[in-house]
């Protein structure tokens, strides 16, 4: 039996860690406002699904295991964060007041952006592999995955309109400031981009 008393909060723990995906949440709800950011989050929900999926099936032991795969789909995800953080900073000259309520993001843009980000990080796999396991029972194992990916896409919604939520307080109250956000998120990003890439391969637990 799954103890929710435990894995809510401690999941919802992981839904709420900074990073990339929570970072192009807090932009999206700064220049497109609450509603744009959650429908681009569809992306980086739609990629978590079958990743979840994945793990189940054990890919995340075979990333685990695997030095080179684990190496490959590392080095794409980091180049693709960098790449993203340059992005931002070489727009941010162009960004004013008006961004807010267009701006040059695009809803398709934003889907594939949360959706590559979300694919790019081989440690969500590995997070789904790690530690959905400690909750399941392995008579009722496929039913429990289920269960708990639900459960986490769910708490990821929340998260999203947290960030998104933020992000839109925010920049009503330093509308202004929106290109020195604007290069701080691309900075982020390429930071995200360097840790990825310098980070150790995780080892069997």
């Amino acid at each position: 039996m799954i103890d929710w008393l435990l894995f809510i909060p401690a999941c919802f723990a992981l839904n709420l860690a900074f990073g990339p995906n929570n970072l192009l949440a807090l932009t999206h709800g700064a220049r497109r406002g609450v509603g744009f950011a959650a429908l681009a989050s569809l992306g980086r929900l739609l990629a978590f699904a079958p990743m979840i999926a994945l793990s189940a099936l054990g890919l995340g032991v075979i990333l685990t295991a695997s030095s080179v795969v684990f190496g490959i789909v590392k080095i794409i995800g980091a180049a693709y964060l960098i790449w993203l953080g340059i992005s931002l900073l070489r727009s941010a000259s162009s960004i004013d007041a008006r961004s807010l309520s267009g701006g040059d993001i695009t809803l398709p843009r934003a889907l594939r952006s949360e959706a590559l980000v979300a694919l790019s990080n081989p440690k969500a796999i590995l997070i789904f592999a790690a530690f959905f396991p400690q909750f399941i029972s392995l008579e009722a194992y496929w039913s429990g995955y289920a269960m708990l990916g639900a459960a986490f896409l769910m708490l990821e919604v929340m998260a999203i309109l947290v960030y998104a939520l933020l992000g839109k307080v925010a920049s009503r109250f330093a509308a202004g400031g929106l290109p020195i956000f604007q290069r701080l998120s691309g900075a982020m990003m390429c930071v995200f981009g360097a840790v990825l890439l310098f980070s150790p391969q995780p080892s069997p637990r």
